[in-house]
């Protein structure tokens, strides 16, 4: 096989804060494997949160491009890493190779990437959360009614500012713009336990559906604990890294937000999904914000989530993949061969 690396930047169409950052922009390294006439490719994006760069991310690549040189074809290149054989690869970087491997090996036979995973669904698709990041509550009910308007039933509101009343005035905001929406909250950790009683408290009164990460992550036990007692059904995010994590809290929390970037690809997702399955903790599929090729995976994986919020594609100025929709709420995957996805044509705009 041949490898080769491409860095990109994504500008996001506008800036998006959560309670600890403001994000406008993302550097991307993507991932080409190439075998007798086909192509695969993955994306790996940028993170201050897990301490990702782009010279970091070209060098780590480089050294699983390396590794995949070795093999004959993509087929046993794809069994090797399945079987651990890349077990210390950062999980980022394995979700870009297991990406680019598993688009390869579907094109090679004929198939979409969901029937490599075993799923019997003929076009797995489903109802996507849209972000809405912190700003002024006017502006926040704006959005909402917009987004209503352009086919989303789910909203995610990113919350954790420091005056409390604030963060209500904007769950009310989306509330009274967007009344029939289902309604998710983000605060990014940013809550102590009395705030998060409080507010999920007037959330509840509100509507609002569940809450992610409500308290600082690095003490799972309290986020537990916290859980048997909220107002509202609590996801870990921050706090449910990968498979060990999602076992220590399966039973214990009512969801675990899986991104493909932080468990190590489909793979690790699919056996978090198995785990979580019977025990009483429902799956969400999450995303950095990112283009279709880093989202197109996941999307392979929306029949078992409960809730999907794979939006990171659509919050960027240009995305430069297509495939997997999204524009009117929903994400889909196609009946193409592999991811389904391909690379935008230099005047092509968004859908």
């Amino acid at each position: 096989m041949k490898t080769s690396l491409r860095t990109v930047r994504l500008d996001l169409a506008e800036p998006l804060r959560i309670s600890r950052s403001t994000t406008t922009a993302r550097e991307a390294v993507w991932l080409t494997l190439a075998h007798e006439g086909e192509r695969g490719h993955g994306e790996a994006v940028t993170s201050v949160y897990y301490g990702l760069d782009a010279p970091g991310l070209g060098r780590l690549l480089d050294v699983e491009a390396q590794w995949l040189a070795r093999f004959a074809d993509p087929e046993s290149a794809l069994e090797a890493f399945r079987t651990g054989a890349r077990k210390d690869t950062p999980p980022a970087v394995a979700a870009a190779v297991e990406s680019a491997l598993l688009d390869l090996v579907g094109k090679r036979a004929g198939v979409p990437v969901h029937r490599l995973l075993g799923s019997h669904e003929a076009q797995p698709s489903a109802a996507t959360a849209r972000t809405i990041g912190i700003t002024a509550p006017a502006r926040t009910g704006a959005l909402a009614a917009r987004l209503v308007r352009e086919g989303f039933s789910v909203l995610k509101l990113k919350v954790g500012v420091p005056d409390p009343a604030e963060d209500l005035a904007r769950v009310r905001a989306v509330r009274a713009a967007a009344p029939h929406a289902r309604l998710l909250l983000d605060p990014n950790g940013a809550w102590s336990v009395p705030e998060a009683e409080r507010l999920l408290a007037f959330s509840a009164e509100l509507g609002v559906e569940a809450v992610e990460q409500p308290l600082a992550p690095g003490d799972p036990e309290a986020l537990a604990r916290f859980a048997e007692r909220s107002p509202l059904p609590v996801i870990a995010d921050e706090d449910a890294i990968d498979v060990d994590d999602a076992r220590r809290l399966a039973g214990r929390v009512q969801g675990v937000n899986v991104k493909l970037a932080k468990c190590g690809g489909v793979g690790a997702a699919s056996r978090i999904a198995d785990l979580l399955d019977g025990s009483g903790t429902d799956l969400m599929l999450g995303c950095l914000t990112a283009s279709t090729l880093s989202l197109a995976p996941a999307v392979h994986l929306v029949h078992r989530a409960r809730w999907v919020d794979l939006d990171g594609h659509l919050l960027l100025a240009h995305d430069p993949w297509t495939g997997i929709g999204g524009t009117d709420g929903t994400v889909r995957v196609s009946r193409t061969p592999g991811l389904g996805v391909r690379e935008r044509g230099p005047r092509e705009g968004r859908p």
